[in-house]
């Protein structure tokens, strides 16, 4: 580890020893920007400070230049529609796709030695047009579709459709498809460098059941089935162990009953019955009362009035 950290300091130095040593070194860096139509944008240099000498050309053709904080333009000011600061940055304004290109700038000393050259390609686009998700069911599986439209041929961007863990991405397409059997949230996405637009739906598919959805009616079948044996079960064995009890008691009341007649039975008659036996036996059963009808209450007779009974006279 030291000794990577102790070669790192070596080149550092000794690159900063070459740049003190040769002031005149050309370096040349390129980078790369992007910015959406009609939007403003900043092309900088790695100077700190102002500079003396700074000239900006596009595709190798001088586009301006400052020098002494003096500004000169190479090509029509309103067609450039550009300015440039006094750090060297230039600025366009409301960029259009024609100002796409190669930006390169030169910064001079006072002196006239080259101080620093940069490379800077600078690139304009539309933004991305909103994509359209449709679906259609067809049997086991879905169809999904994400289209964009009104796109021209220099138009550069990246489609991509997902459903959790599918996902399909395609680039320069104007139409992505993805079939799987499974229903869900669907997401589209169309982006560029500048731009991202997103369209998302959930389909579902009637008639197309999903596997959990599956597993979990067969699972709720089974606990319901297996609920209904035991409940059967356990009615038949309550009703077999109720006729047990009723058996155990209907035999220990007919033996209750048995002893009772035992100890209740009446001694046998003898072979040979005694004239009181035998009037006993002859006397007839009493017959049993016929109710009466009951008769209407008899008229009572009027009493009539009786005459006092006056004492007999003696003769």
């Amino acid at each position: 580890m030291f000794l990577t950290l102790n070669m790192n300091f070596r080149r550092i130095f000794l690159v900063k020893c070459l740049l003190l040593l040769f002031p005149s070194v050309k370096c040349s860096v390129a980078k790369w920007i992007y910015m959406a139509v009609n939007e403003s944008a900043l092309l900088s240099i790695a100077v700190a400070g102002n500079v003396y000498d700074a000239t900006w050309l596009k595709d190798r053709k001088k586009l301006i230049q400052i020098k002494d904080k003096k500004v000169k333009y190479y090509v029509n000011k309103e067609q450039c529609r550009c300015k440039i600061f006094l750090n060297g940055t230039l600025q366009i304004e409301q960029v259009v796709k024609e100002d796409s290109g190669k930006y390169t700038v030169t910064v001079y000393h006072q002196d006239g030695k080259l101080n620093r050259e940069e490379d800077t390609m600078f690139i304009v686009q539309e933004p991305v047009p909103q994509p359209i998700l449709s679906a259609e069911c067809m049997n086991k599986t879905v169809s999904v579709k994400c289209e964009v439209k009104h796109k021209t041929k220099d138009e550069t961007f990246m489609m991509e459709l997902t459903q959790d863990n599918h996902k399909k991405i395609q680039k320069n397409a104007t139409r992505l498809e993805l079939h799987t059997r499974y229903s869900g949230t669907f997401r589209c996405v169309v982006k560029n460098q500048v731009s991202e637009k997103t369209a998302e739906k959930v389909i579902k598919c009637s008639g197309q059941m999903d596997l959990y959805l599956i597993l979990s009616i067969a699972g709720g079948a089974i606990f319901f089935v297996i609920f209904m044996v035991l409940l059967i079960y356990c009615i038949r064995k309550k009703k077999a162990e109720r006729l047990e009890d009723n058996d155990e008691e209907r035999t220990m009341q007919a033996r209750q009953a048995g002893r009772e007649m035992v100890v209740r039975e009446l001694p046998q008659v003898p072979c040979n019955p005694t004239p009181k036996q035998l009037r006993v036996q002859q006397r007839p059963l009493p017959q049993p009362q016929v109710q009466q009808q009951a008769l209407p209450p008899r008229p009572r007779p009027r009493t009539q009035q009786r005459t006092p009974n006056h004492p007999r006279e003696r003769p």
